[in-house]
């Protein structure tokens, strides 16, 4: 029997060949979860002006401490004109600072008489004001290539009056369900059947990652069906994803039709869940797609898509973020053991004044799935290793899918 592999070996041939797709313009409006194709650099300074981070009165920090006349009312989007000397500016937060004025007080410290304002003394000069460019400054790198463009960073474009993007494409994944025993919800079920909980969970996890799901096939277990699900595949998506029929039983034709066309490296991994994995290509008329075959179970199809799918997505993607998982240390809130495989225990994470704990799903079988439903965590727990409540351990944060 083949010596089992450790999941960095795998990783290595599966990234080897992955390039980054093609790029495409895309309205801002639309480029929610997105990466950038290139480099974005600023052209305007963020704040435009120095303005008032407050409600309050706008002066020269010299005066402070007197009466002045309030000569000007400057509210957000308005103009403003130079500060005569001896007078203070009624200003609104966001509002420009006339030209003259250095500092800003806020309204509750000011006394108002009329037409007057009574200013407090020692106001330091610049208090209040956000200069400008303090955020961004014109010529600045806005953001970098490979970048995810969530919340803030769409802001941050808009912000610079951005409305069209180069992007990277998003990679065309087919989603292949292997197995006879296997039906889609919504068909009575018959003996020794089970409903597909693998195709909707994976499907969310790809979308997740950046990918656009392009189909989603049955693949009925005998070999020229499956060899023809493949080749149809292939020519539609960048990446093949399959669940089962990658081990070595008599009605797992996955592994044999991969070799007939195409290239496949079959893994025996030392971890769990999922010690069997395929990884290869399949050649189409322009280049080749890439596949993955994960286990059927379904705890070991939802770890091997956070371990070895999302890297690949963002290795074809060029974003380095969804290449690795981050890595948090917290307590162990609970005990374990591990053989020679390299254990991926579904855990969650509490994070408290005290410090981070990882509390583990009682039953780690590989066809558990409620285990990952509050499971925010993967707790890495190393070959041969024994592990008492306490002891510190290594988590893969799963960030949202991200």
């Amino acid at each position: 029997m083949a010596e089992l592999a450790p999941i960095e070996t795998a990783l290595e041939a599966l990234l080897q060949d992955a390039q980054a797709l093609d790029t495409e313009p895309l309205a801002l409006t639309d480029a929610a979860g997105r990466v950038l194709a290139e480099d974005v650099k600023a052209q305007l300074d963020v704040p435009p002006f120095d303005n008032s981070a407050m409600d309050g009165y706008a002066l020269r920090a010299a005066e402070a401490g007197q009466q002045l006349l309030i000569s000007q009312r400057i509210a957000a989007g308005s103009g403003v004109k130079p500060l005569m000397p001896g007078t203070c500016a009624r200003i609104f937060t966001g509002s420009e600072i006339p030209p003259g004025a250095d500092c800003v007080v806020m309204q509750e410290r000011v006394e108002r008489q009329g037409e007057h304002a009574l200013l407090p003394a020692d106001i330091p000069i610049g208090d209040n004001i956000r200069r400008r460019g303090r955020d961004v400054r014109a010529g600045q790198t806005l953001l970098r290539a490979g970048t995810r463009l969530e919340a803030a960073a769409l802001g941050h474009l808009a912000g610079q009056g951005v409305t069209e993007v180069q992007v990277v494409r998003r990679p065309r994944v087919a989603l292949l369900s292997t197995g006879d025993e296997i039906i889609d919800p919504g068909t009575p079920l018959k003996a020794g059947q089970l409903y597909n909980s693998n195709r909707p969970m994976l499907k969310r996890l790809l979308e997740n990652f950046g990918a656009e799901v392009v189909s989603l096939v049955s693949v009925p277990d005998n070999p020229q069906g499956t060899r023809e699900q493949l080749q149809k595949a292939a020519e539609q998506a960048d990446l093949v994803v399959s669940t089962g029929g990658v081990s070595v039983g008599e009605e797992d034709h996955v592994k044999a039709a991969l070799e007939e066309l195409g290239t496949l490296t079959l893994w025996r991994l030392a971890i769990r869940p999922g010690k069997p994995l395929a990884l290869g290509q399949l050649p189409r008329r322009q280049g080749q797609a890439h596949f993955v075959g994960l286990p059927g179970n379904p705890v070991s199809g939802y770890v091997g898509a956070w371990l070895f799918v999302r890297p690949l997505i963002g290795a074809l993607l060029a974003c380095p973020a969804l290449q690795s998982l981050p890595e948090i240390s917290a307590n162990a809130g609970f005990a374990t053991s591990t053989g020679p495989r390299q254990h991926y225990m579904r855990v969650r994470l509490l994070f408290s004044s005290s410090g981070v704990s990882a509390e583990a799903f009682d039953d780690q079988n590989s066809g558990v799935l409620s285990s990952c439903i509050d499971a925010n965590a993967l707790a890495v727990i190393p070959p041969q290793t024994q592990v008492e409540k306490g002891d510190t351990v290594t988590c893969l944060w799963l960030a949202g899918g991200i």
